[in-house]
């Protein structure tokens, strides 16, 4: 399976917002700006600016703005705090080598938070607003845009439910905003082969339910085994359906390298649809392997590795790109995986294009300040 299109009312010409602008006064100067630079972690330092979209069932989407990053009024009955109707997005801008800023299949992105949405029975943004969005924001916090290796302006679209209200229903006004944090490599240390728990005991999502939406529910479900996978020792916890198949990690997808040099990647209803995933199968496609996108039993992965038909294992997603998995571990055993060349090969060549160091022949690149 690839990434679904949209259907015809995601895609229907828009008339372009007008923006309110409204600017920091207690913006970062550029020394200050420049300390956070030099080692942006993740997910910890924010730009001066965020952009805030309304929607009501009357008004539709209104009153689009750019505004001082900083707290978000609630009143204690918005719905989102009682009954969790919320999703959000991932994608990351880049500095290209010439200086201007690009970032990486936003369409798709876009598409998903309208699939997110429709699972969550919130209204669905429309592409071309979420992509002005991104360019509203980058027009006013470009220069939050790192330079540095492996670096990037990490960008976080978030839709939630705003409606004051104590009913189990769908509200009727939303919020939608997008927040961006300078980040450098996910993983403290650089790219290495990671340690991954099985969670035995508990589900990240189950068939019909929300899996394949980017909600804060499901990431709220792995927290507690995530914690158990670091009393273990582990980096990052991997889920099963209830049917003993391989789902995904807390956060990133997963990929298997046969000895013929297939890639095998889970497949069901309730795994997230990567986005960076599609895109390094797209890549090693190119370069003559083939893909299979099905379910992968358990013992398939783990009699895989004992027998040498898998050759090597990898996680997958905007935030970390490819990380290889380096150890498998549960109650009762403990599977060292292979190690193989592919996923830094293909990381390097999906980095490449991403940085503007190879050429985009896929037509995935998109500049957002120009």
């Amino acid at each position: 399976m690839t990434l679904i299109e949209p259907t015809d009312r995601a895609t229907a010409d828009v008339a372009p917002l007008e923006f309110a602008v409204t600017k920091n006064l207690a913006a970062k100067n550029p020394a200050q700006r420049a300390e956070i630079l030099v080692d942006p972690g993740f997910g910890t330092s924010f730009t001066d600016h965020m952009v805030d979209i309304c929607w009501s069932a009357r008004g539709g989407w209104h009153r689009p703005r750019v505004q001082p990053y900083g707290p978000i009024a609630l009143d204690p009955a918005a719905a989102v705090l009682h009954y969790g109707q919320e999703i959000f997005e991932g994608i990351k801008a880049y500095r290209h080598a010439d200086g201007s800023i690009h970032t990486f299949r936003p369409e798709h992105n876009a598409r998903r938070l309208q699939r997110s949405a429709r699972r969550l029975a919130l209204p669905e943004l429309p592409v071309e607003y979420f992509l002005q969005s991104l360019r509203e924001l980058v027009a006013v916090d470009g220069d939050w845009v790192p330079s540095g290796a492996d670096q990037s302006l990490y960008l976080r679209p978030f839709m939630f439910a705003k409606e004051a209200f104590l009913g189990v229903r769908p509200a009727q006004k939303v919020a939608y905003y997008l927040i961006a944090s300078p980040a450098g490599a996910y993983f403290t240390g650089g790219v290495k082969p990671v340690s991954i728990w099985l969670s035995e005991d508990y589900a990240r999502a189950g068939r019909g339910g929300t899996g394949a939406a980017k909600t804060g529910g499901n990431y709220a479900a792995s927290l507690l085994p995530q914690s158990e996978a670091y009393e273990k020792g582990c980096d990052q916890v991997v889920f099963l359906d209830a049917d003993g198949n391989v789902e995904e990690l807390g956060g990133m997808n997963v990929v298997f390298v046969t000895k013929d040099g297939t890639l095998v990647t889970p497949q069901s209803e309730s795994i997230l649809e990567g986005i960076t995933r599609d895109s390094i199968l797209q890549l090693a496609q190119d370069r003559g392997h083939r893909v299979e996108r099905r379910a992968v039993p358990l013992p398939e992965w783990r009699d895989g590795v004992a027998s040498g038909d898998i050759v090597e294992v990898f996680a997958c997603g905007t935030a970390a790109v490819v990380t290889p998995i380096g150890v498998l571990k549960a109650a009762g055993f403990e599977d060292v995986q292979p190690t193989g060349t592919l996923a830094l090969e293909l990381r390097g060549h999906l980095t490449d294009i991403q940085y503007g160091r190879a050429e985009d022949t896929h037509g995935w690149l998109t500049r957002l300040d120009a």
